[in-house]
Order: structure tokens, then C-alpha cells, then sequence
């Protein structure tokens, strides 16, 4: 009997949160760790405090040590300054660490979010987009994240504390030669804000040619059976060197750019302290400023060159990330097209009941793949889809987990709209043997358990047993602690089915979906997953694709597809002597399979 479960509301519930400003956004990232930061922040204010004393301590010794020959002074300030230098070196280390640990809880955040968020989106999502640029996004584009906002924003601070000290004590001073100072800053500013629009959109490019060059690479090494079996490793290499190539150049013309702003600012600041030393030594002359007031104002103005150009190169560097901060929140922003109405009920055992109820599916809105399908499962049955390629038969399969929603219709689950069910329990209830078996590459034990995560060693040995796997398993070297390889290469197609099926029987599933796939296989290693499968199927709720004849006949019911339309329905037997799709497949596609079936006892 169907059991259900009310979701609760805003735990099964979509939730769809208002989201602010690009930048308020990235720095609410930070805010779980405001203590630690606001300690960070306050050793590097206090750090930029005690770096203004310097200026000050050297103006004494021009002024009344050296003047004076005051030998005890002189060791006096000496000994201030190692203290001053002392605590400059505590609140560096306060700094530092605080900011690492806070910038690599940003990392491990952030990349969660985007993991989580991406498991939540449905396949839609994935065939529109590579694999490489997914984990391009999650790599570099949120270390670029990280840098901008631990590092950039207490670089900000401190070089902004700085500045604004150094003006005022210059005001101090000598308000003349302040208002000199100020009026160069323009000249900086000009130049750095036209410097960073450029840098934007470069570093935008170089992000893009660096995602698309880990693309190209990890396609390679996916398909690396395909492309030593066609012999393409010199295209592969090829092509590797073009987007590598491509991405080199893109960061050529960003390094080029960041260099002659450097150089620039670089001649900038020093151009400003000739013209400083200029206006001061006439001050100087006028009586106006003492010697050791313009070594003073010379030190001061060299920090206000260093903190200035920190903030232009910062303001740039703020540029660049705007590029890879759009293509992480990109992704953050895709909502799911696959989410759990409001209300849905979860399952806590199912029946097994499966009806398709005027379905029309489309993937792109422009042509239907299904047309009003209309079809009844009863529970425990066996149903086949067949037809030719293209017919619609995957698609119909994708459909009953709810990887995709019909455009129209109603795929019910014991007479409920699986759109009404929460998208978890209805798939706990389906184990999927697909045609291409998927392995993960650890051991053949957690590829099993990957089932059921709290089954015992006892209980996945049991389920290899009746998958026929347990044999061939405990023959290899190190039995179910052998490491399968990347998608299961180390063992044969037979035997990854095996798993496949020993997986699915640990999950013990009520409903079933089977795209059968034993033609690529010798006649001993089809044997042993055709009487794998006869296990698995026993009183579950069967839909299976169908290629070969034994699984067709066994069929409590056999749905003939053909343009996406479900043109017959019947048994084995009333379909041929309805003598229409069926029975032409069968002549063409399944008579063949009959001498062996027949000697194989089907």
C-alpha cells in the first residue's frame, strides 16, 4: 500500500530567497566569520597605526638627536622603535592567520553552495553544459572570489587607514604642501579607472579561454579509450596546444596591461616625490618647515604613494574579479527546473503503479519527442518499450524519476502526479540499469554499497551473489576491495553490469527501470546478466527497453513506439498477429536472436 508523508514546509519547499547586489552578496560570505575578521581587521588598522609612527620617530632624529647630539635620546628612540617593530610584528601574525583561516572557510563555503547546487540541478541542465567549465567555475573562478574578498578588502582598509593618517598628519605639518599632495591624487585617479575597465573585460577573457582549455583536457582524458582507439592523440594534442595557446595569449595581453600600470603608477609616485621634495625644499628655505619635517613629510608621502597605488591596483583587481564572480553566481542563480512543489508528500512505500496520461514531452519547445502518450503499468508487471531509434523510449524512461517533467500530461505513481511526490522518496523507490553502466573509480564494494550507504558487508555480498557478480569478484586479487578504475575500465562490460545489478538489488527498489544492454556481450557473460536481471525483476515493477527477443517475450505487456507516438500495446503473441510496427521489428531486428535463444533454453 502507498504510504505518504506531508513535506514540511520549507524543508521540501522550494525556497526561492530575494537576491541582493552583486557585492553585498559576496561580502555576506563573510559574515559567519565577523569575529575572526573584525580581530584580523583591527591587527591591520593597528598595524597601519603603528607603520604612521615611523615618520614621526625619523623627524626626531633629524631634528633633536642629530641636531643636539643627544646620545640618550638617541637610545631611547632606538629602543621605542624595536618595540614599535615588535608589536608591527604581532599584529602581522594576528593578520595573517586570521585572514588565511577566514579566506579558506570562504573557499570551503563557497564551493559547497556550488556542489550542493549543482547535485540539485536536473539533467536539462547538464547536457547544455561541459563538465570542465562546471569545475572551472568551482576551482579558479572561487579562488578569485576568495583573493578578492579576504585579501583585497584588508588590503582596502589597511591602505585607506593609511592614507587617510599620513594626510592628516601632513595637514598637521604643513597644510600648504598637503594641498599640494592632494592635488596630484587626481592625475592617479584618472589612470586607474581607465585602466580597470580594461582590465574587466581582458580578465573576463583570460577566465573564459582558461575554463575552455580544462574543458578541452578533461574531454581527452574521459574519452582516452576513443581517442587511442581512433588514433587521435596528435588532434587531441592539437587541440589541447590551441586552447592552451589561447588562454596563454589572453593572459600575455592582461599580464601586459597589468605591467605598464604598474610601471606607470610606479613613475607616478615617484614623479609626485620629486614635486614634493621641490614644494618642500622651498618651504624649507622659507622657514616654514624644518629638515626633519620634510624627511617627514618625504617618508609620509612615500606612504601615501604606496597606499594610493595599492588602492588603484586593488580597484583593478577588483575589476578583473567582477568576470569570475558573474560565472560563479551565474550557476547560483539557475534555479532548478526539477523542484518539489509546494506540499508534495513523500513516499514511504510504493506499489509500484505507473500511468502516462496524455504525455507530450518537448526538450527545446520546438519539436515533440512524445505525443499524448497514454499507458497503464499495473504494479509487479513487466512492460518493454520498444521501436526504432529516436522513437522515444529514453525519453519516457527519464520521465518516471522525474529527471524530466512532460510538457503536458500527468506521469502518475500510484495515482498521484509524480510532480505532487518530493523528487527523493519517489527516486529511493527506482533502481535504473542503465545500457552504459557507470562505475565510480574506488572499489568494487563501495560501487555496490553505493545502493543502500547502511547495508552491511554481509548484505552486499549477499546482493553480488544474486547478481552473479560474487564469483568473478572474489576471484580478482584483492576480492571486493579492487579498485575499479574511472567509470569501471579495469573490468569487462559483463562484469560492470553485474555490479550495476548488485547494486540495484541492494537498493531493493519496487520499481525498476532496465535499458538492457547484453548484445555487446559474449554468449557465457549475457547468460549470466540475463539470469541476473530475472533475479532482479521478481515482483518489482518492470519497464525495460528492449533490444533482444528474450526480454521482449518475458514482457507482461510490450508499448511499441514510433515518432514518439505509442502506436501499439499488447503481448508478444497479439502484437505479431496484429502483423503492424511489431512485427515488422521483429522480422527485422529479432528473428535473428531466436536459434540462440532457442538453444540457450529461452
Amino acid at each position: 500500500m502507498l504510504k505518504l508523508r506531508r513535506s514540511q514546509p520549507g524543508k521540501d519547499a522550494p525556497d526561492v530567497p530575494k537576491r541582493p547586489m552583486q557585492w553585498r552578496r559576496m561580502i555576506g560570505y563573510l559574515g559567519p566569520y565577523k569575529w575572526r575578521l573584525l580581530l584580523a581587521i583591527s591587527a591591520t588598522l593597528a598595524g597601519a597605526a603603528l607603520s604612521l609612527i615611523f615618520p614621526e620617530v625619523i623627524q626626531r632624529v633629524v631634528d633633536s638627536v642629530l641636531n643636539d647630539q643627544n646620545e640618550d635620546l638617541l637610545n631611547q628612540v632606538t629602543i621605542f622603535l624595536v618595540f614599535v617593530f615588535f608589536l608591527r610584528g604581532v599584529t602581522s601574525f594576528v593578520e595573517r592567520y586570521n585572514l588565511i583561516w577566514v579566506g579558506e572557510k570562504v573557499v570551503v563555503d563557497l564551493r559547497t553552495e556550488l556542489y550542493n547546487h549543482l547535485q540539485k540541478m536536473s539533467l536539462k541542465f547538464f547536457s547544455e553544459r561541459r563538465v570542465g567549465e562546471l569545475v572551472s567555475r568551482a576551482s579558479s573562478d572561487v579562488s578569485v572570489m576568495q583573493s578578492m574578498l579576504v585579501n583585497n578588502v584588508n588590503t582596502l582598509l589597511q591602505q585607506s587607514f593609511i592614507m587617510i593618517g599620513a594626510l592628516v598628519v601632513m595637514f598637521v605639518l604643513n597644510w600648504r604642501l598637503s594641498l599640494f599632495i592632494l592635488a596630484l591624487i587626481p592625475i592617479l585617479l584618472v589612470f586607474g579607472f581607465g585602466v580597470g575597465f580594461y582590465l574587466r573585460k581582458i580578465s573576463a577573457l583570460r577566465q573564459d579561454a582558461l575554463a575552455n582549455a580544462l574543458v578541452v583536457t578533461e574531454e581527452a582524458l574521459s574519452g582516452i579509450r576513443e581517442v587511442k582507439t581512433f588514433v587521435r592523440e596528435p588532434y587531441e594534442r592539437g587541440r589541447h596546444d590551441g586552447a592552451i595557446n589561447e588562454a596563454f595569449q589572453a593572459s600575455i595581453r592582461l599580464a601586459l596591461l597589468r605591467s605598464l600600470f604598474g610601471a606607470t603608477v610606479a613613475f607616478l609616485g615617484l614623479a609626485s616625490l620629486a614635486a614634493i621634495l621641490w614644494f618642500g625644499g622651498r618651504e624649507v628655505l622659507d622657514g616654514r618647515l624644518s629638515g626633519g619635517e620634510l624627511i617627514q613629510f618625504l617618508f609620509y608621502g612615500v606612504t601615501i604613494a604606496a597606499a594610493f597605488a595599492a588602492l588603484v591596483s586593488l580597484y583593478t583587481q577588483f575589476a578583473e574579479a567582477v568576470g569570475a564572480t558573474k560565472r560563479v553566481f551565474e550557476i547560483l542563480d539557475t534555479d532548478p527546473d526539477i523542484q518539489d512543489s509546494l506540499g508534495a508528500v513523500a513516499i514511504d512505500h510504493a506499489e509500484g503503479r505507473i500511468a502516462f496520461k496524455d504525455v507530450t514531452f518537448t526538450y527545446d519547445e520546438k519539436q515533440d519527442v512524445l505525443k499524448n502518450i497514454n499507458l497503464d503499468i499495473p504494479a509487479g508487471s513487466i512492460v518493454a518499450l520498444v521501436g526504432p531509434s529516436g522513437a522515444g523510449k529514453s525519453t519516457m524512461f527519464n520521465l518516471i524519476p522525474r529527471f524530466y517533467d512532460p510538457s503536458s500530461g500527468t506521469v502518475e505513481i500510484d495515482g498521484l502526479d509524480a510532480r505532487k511526490l518530493t523528487t527523493t522518496s519517489l527516486r529511493e523507490q527506482i533502481a535504473i540499469v542503465p545500457q552504459e553502466t557507470m562505475l565510480f573509480g574506488g572499489t568494487i564494494y563501495e560501487n555496490i554499497r553505493y545502493g543502500r550507504l547502511d547495508a552491511t558487508r554481509e548484505e552486499i555480498e549477499v546482493a553480488a551473489q544474486a547478481a552473479n557478480a560474487h564469483d568473478f569478484i572474489t576471484e580478482l586479487p584483492d576480492g571486493y576491495d579492487t579498485i575499479v578504475g574511472e567509470r569501471g575500465v579495469r573490468l569487462s562490460g559483463g562484469q560492470r553490469q553485474r555490479v550495476a545489478i548488485a547494486r540495484a538489488i541492494l537498493k531493493n527498489p519496487r520499481i525498476l527501470l532496465l535499458d538492457e544492454a547484453t548484445s555487446s556481450l559474449d554468449n557465457e557473460s549475457e547468460h549470466l546478466v540475463q539470469e541476473a536481471l530475472g533475479r532482479l525483476m521478481q515482483g518489482r515493477t518492470t519497464v525495460i527497453i528492449a533490444h533482444r527477443l528474450s526480454t521482449v517475450r518475458i514482457a507482461d505487456q510490450i508499448a511499441v513506439l514510433e515518432k514518439g507516438e505509442l502506436i501499439e500495446a499488447g503481448t508478444h503473441d497479439e502484437l505479431l498477429a496484429a502483423d503492424g510496427l511489431y512485427a515488422h521489428l521483429y522480422e527485422l531486428q529479432f528473428r535473428e536472436d531466436e536459434p540462440f535463444l532457442t538453444e540457450a533454453g529461452d
